[in-house]
């Protein structure tokens, strides 16, 4: 990999393949996301992805999101969340702090505001502790509008929350009682 852009677009292949579609290189992740680092080597080669255990490596400790982790041995990679397809990432249950933060874009607010925040094809919602992370969020799609959750009461309520290895808080639906702009 010897440029920005490369890197960026090999990252986001990472990305498709550790979080949606696996299959789409022939991968097989294990029930809490793992795939083996030498068989994705492999398989991103065979696809035209050429990457080497040190690119691997960059990529997973630049990544600003923080989106990959390697096992303590090294030996396996996984997506920290964000995944269409179900696996077990084994994150215990926590108790948020009073307010998350939920960046998106003016066009879903109506949607949002009747049914609250949906994970769509992902398994949770993703949340962000501050509002700065919230605005880069949805400033990806447009121009941001930044949603507070009332996440406090939602646990209080009896809603589950959970921490990614990378700092996203995620819950399973986020009902529009709960949302305040």
């Amino acid at each position: 990999m010897k440029t920005e852009n490369s890197f960026t677009r090999v990252s986001k292949f990472l990305s498709l393949v550790l979080r949606h579609e696996p299959d789409k290189i022939g991968l097989v992740l294990d029930a809490q996301g793992w795939a083996d680092v030498e068989e994705l080597l492999q398989k991103l080669h065979a696809h035209g992805q050429v990457l080497d255990r040190g690119g691997l490596q960059d990529i997973v400790a630049s990544c600003s999101k923080q989106r990959f982790a390697l096992s303590d041995d090294g030996q396996r990679i996984r997506a920290n969340q964000g995944h269409s397809i179900t696996v077990d990432l084994g994150l215990v249950p926590v108790e948020p702090p009073p307010w998350l933060y939920h960046g998106t874009v003016s066009r879903f607010v109506g949607a949002i505001s009747e049914q609250g925040l949906r994970p769509g094809e992902r398994q949770h919602v993703h949340l962000s502790l501050d509002r700065e992370t919230a605005h880069q969020v949805g400033a990806r799609r447009g121009a941001p509008v930044i949603l507070s959750v009332h996440a406090g009461r939602m646990h209080a309520d009896g809603h589950v929350f959970h921490r990614s290895a990378n700092g996203v808080w995620l819950t399973d639906h986020v009902p529009p009682q709960y949302i305040a702009d």
